[in-house]
């Protein structure tokens, strides 16, 4: 740190604390991972947009989460594969890179709260509202929501990272595999006050819309289907109702795992696993617990490699 331009410009990153003997096996692990978050989530955005039958307001939406996955899995993975591959006095990132990753990071967990309440609210209509759903879920409304899913996030991460980077710097470790705002803001020696208050209302706001709004949701579908003698429906309302649950307790317990961490700086190891399940194992899974739950999904990927399979024994 002897050069003071190096020391301005670049932060040294922290990585995983792992014996070095175990970089290649997880540089290999992760990069599967990778490709199949890739694979999954864009195959699952092309098979919706090809399949006229499958251009309905859920599926449309399910695209959204699809791509969100695919750039919060493209703002980490890439970069944990480098380092992976870099000796740790060479495992360093520019100021304005850390930066750039911190607000996508934030604006992807931000979309992926935003994007799922759109999600509990499609399921919301179509099931108490079975009747309207048609003409209140129209194309329109989908695109109003999905832009809406992003914009709303776009200020509001803006202003969370522009307060950290108004701060002067005093430090250059980042004590994490990646950047985020806490990681900026404590690169600082000046009162971070007004950055946890705002940190704090905005943390409030998004987490408590979402969960708000997901409770109620699930709670008027509970009672409708308590109420109602339709076998068939309440099947069918328990197997989306499941799914769209699943993936939002592992988003939410992730990220209040990641929030109550960074106030506690002596389990930083703790806070690295929880990231890897929010920011790794999520993207992966979302695709395949929606890809295999719904049932007009499942047939079409199964009526692909059918074909795929005849098209090859043809050839042969």
């Amino acid at each position: 740190m002897e050069n003071s331009t190096f020391g301005k410009d670049i932060l040294i990153l922290e990585g995983f604390n792992i014996p070095s003997q175990s970089y290649i096996p997880c540089f290999i692990l992760l990069l599967i991972v990778y490709f199949f978050i890739m694979v999954s989530n864009i195959g699952l955005v092309v098979l919706i947009l090809r399949s006229s039958g499958l251009h309905q307001p859920m599926y449309l939406l399910l695209c959204n989460m699809s791509i969100n996955d695919v750039f919060g899995a493209t703002i980490i993975i890439p970069h944990v594969l480098r380092d992976l591959l870099t000796p740790d006095s060479q495992r360093v990132i520019r100021y304005m890179d850390c930066v750039v990753q911190a607000f996508c990071v934030h604006l992807h967990a931000s979309a992926s709260h935003t994007v799922l309440m759109i999600m509990a609210f499609d399921r919301y209509v179509a099931i108490c509202n079975p009747l309207r759903y048609a003409t209140i879920m129209t194309h329109r409304m989908v695109l109003v929501l999905s832009v809406w899913a992003w914009a709303i996030t776009l200020p509001l991460v803006g202003i969370l990272i522009g307060l950290s980077v108004r701060l002067s710097r005093c430090r250059w470790n980042i004590v994490h595999f990646f950047c985020d705002n806490a990681s900026l803001f404590k690169l600082s020696c000046e009162s971070v006050l007004i950055n946890n208050i705002y940190g704090l209302g905005y943390t409030v706001v998004l987490l408590g819309s979402s969960i708000g709004s997901v409770t109620l949701t699930y709670l008027r579908i509970a009672m409708v289907c308590l109420r109602s003698k339709n076998k068939t429906l309440n099947r069918k309302a328990l197997q989306t109702c499941a799914t769209h649950l699943a993936v939002y307790a592992i988003l939410l317990v992730s990220g209040f795992i990641i929030i109550i961490m960074h106030r506690f700086p002596q389990l930083v190891a703790h806070r690295k696993v929880a990231s890897v399940m929010g920011h790794v194992v999520l993207p992966a899974l979302n695709a395949l617990i929606y890809g295999l739950q719904i049932k007009e999904v499942r047939q079409r990927v199964m009526a692909l490699f059918r074909k795929s399979k005849v098209a090859s024994m043809d050839a042969k």
